[in-house]
């Protein structure tokens, strides 16, 4: 069986043997929208749970739209022109907006990729910004959440007259589903706030994974805190096999987001009758598989899928490498990922950038072994990383004998697999 993988901009094919294949699991189609700059217009004239964008402009002095950075596919080029059309409409030109780019802790973007991810008009007529979590002078304080949570956020944003956010609804190995209160927390706040949101204290309860919105503490600690200085108008998205948009969903933060996150669901869970002994997935392909830090989404994203003791197989490029150097220099501080997660839960939380995804890689790596297929880290760097290279899937598959039951996931983390039994014929 051949299979085209999700892997940096061109794809990765492998041949698996028939006999081995329990599953295929991607998404289901959604047809993109034939004319998506029509889509976003009308989404912005009909929106959900608030009046259409034009009205809610008018008055307003200035605005701050806030976009994702590098690593999501948002079609920005297409949704930014119109909701620069409709401001004008109003009186506002395209230099009183500002566009932030919500980079959360990640680096910031540069000349060429924002012109990249924002299209020629937005990034040459509007101001942009690339958002700076530990720029304490770019943050405003609005106290602690009831979680004790100290919550800064950006100026940009804060004191801007009119708040919009852009961005995309999928699957979140932490939240739940990505978009929404997202873009607010943790796309524009704080590194203290981050770190404090990234404890073990919200990531280690059993619904902080895919999929999970009621009862996840990390999707609803990040909505109180984005109430705490609403979005006055939110545009997500939800795109294809192909990234090419599907649905746009505006309006109100919560409301919007919440029909999106049902238009997802349907679209993304895929079941499948039973565990498996390995998965082979990928980290969705470029933008999202260029560091090691984002590949650690799909490792994690197959564990409810794969049996204790099982084995991950992960395609993931790595263009950049492991990630930012906080991250890489704290992953190579771990001495026993077992013991370095028991002290984290205890209390001892060392607390730098992006720390967090340690813990999630643990996840994956503490009861299953993992594989990972790159090119942008040297095999003895990944030997470092508590996951061991390879540099052919079909070796590796050879490896595991004729009786491994495998699931393969060509688009990674963009797919939430479940284990859904078939009802049993028993009276």
């Amino acid at each position: 069986m051949r299979v085209a993988l999700e892997y940096g901009r061109s794809g990765l094919i492998v041949d698996l043997p028939d006999d081995n294949v329990a599953a295929v699991m991607t998404l289901r189609e959604a047809e993109a929208a034939e004319h998506p700059a029509a889509a976003v217009a009308q989404a912005l004239r009909e929106p959900i749970g608030t009046p259409p964008l034009r009205e809610l402009a008018q008055g307003r002095k200035n605005a701050c739209i806030v976009v994702c950075d590098i690593t999501r596919p948002v079609p920005n080029p297409i949704i930014l022109p119109e909701i620069l059309s409709v401001l004008a409409s109003e009186g506002m030109a395209p230099s009183e907006v500002t566009i932030l780019i919500a980079t959360g802790t990640h680096r910031p973007n540069d000349e060429a990729e924002l012109l990249q991810m924002l299209g020629e008009e937005a990034a040459s007529n509007c101001k942009v910004v690339n958002h700076v979590c530990t720029d304490d002078a770019a943050m405003e304080s609005f106290g602690d959440s009831p979680n004790g949570v100290p919550i800064f956020l950006n100026r940009h944003y804060t004191q801007a007259d009119f708040k919009i956010t852009v961005g995309m609804i999928e699957p979140h190995f932490m939240a739940g589903y990505a978009g929404g209160r997202k873009m607010v927390m943790p796309g524009i706040a704080g590194l203290e706030s981050v770190q404090a949101w990234h404890s073990p204290k919200f990531l280690e309860h059993p619904r902080a994974t895919n999929g999970a919105v009621e009862g996840n503490p990390v999707h609803e600690e990040a909505l109180w805190i984005a109430n705490r200085c609403r979005p006055d108008f939110i545009i997500d998205v939800a795109l294809d096999k192909n990234k090419k948009i599907a649905a746009v969903f505006a309006g109100d933060m919560e409301a919007a987001w919440n029909a999106g996150v049902a238009f997802v669901a349907k679209n993304n869970t895929v079941e499948i009758p039973e565990m498996v002994d390995v998965a082979i997935t990928t980290c969705g392909g470029y933008p999202l598989d260029l560091t090691y830090y984002q590949a650690v989404k799909g490792m994690v994203g197959v564990v409810p899928i794969v049996k204790p003791g099982g084995t991950i197989i992960i395609a993931a490029q790595c263009a950049e490498g492991i990630g930012n150097e906080h991250f890489r220099d704290a992953l190579f501080r771990v001495g026993d990922i077992s013991t370095w997660l028991e002290r984290a839960e205890s209390g001892e939380w060392e607390r730098v950038p992006d720390q967090w995804q340690i813990e999630e890689l643990a996840k994956a790596v503490r009861n299953h072994r993992v594989l990972l297929k790159c090119d942008g880290i040297p095999p003895e760097v990944v030997e470092r990383l508590f996951v061991t290279p390879i540099s052919r899937i079909e070796d590796a598959v050879r490896e595991l004998g004729p009786s491994a039951r495998i699931a393969v996931l060509p688009k990674g983390p963009y797919v939430i697999p479940v284990v859904t039994p078939p009802p049993s014929n028993t009276p």
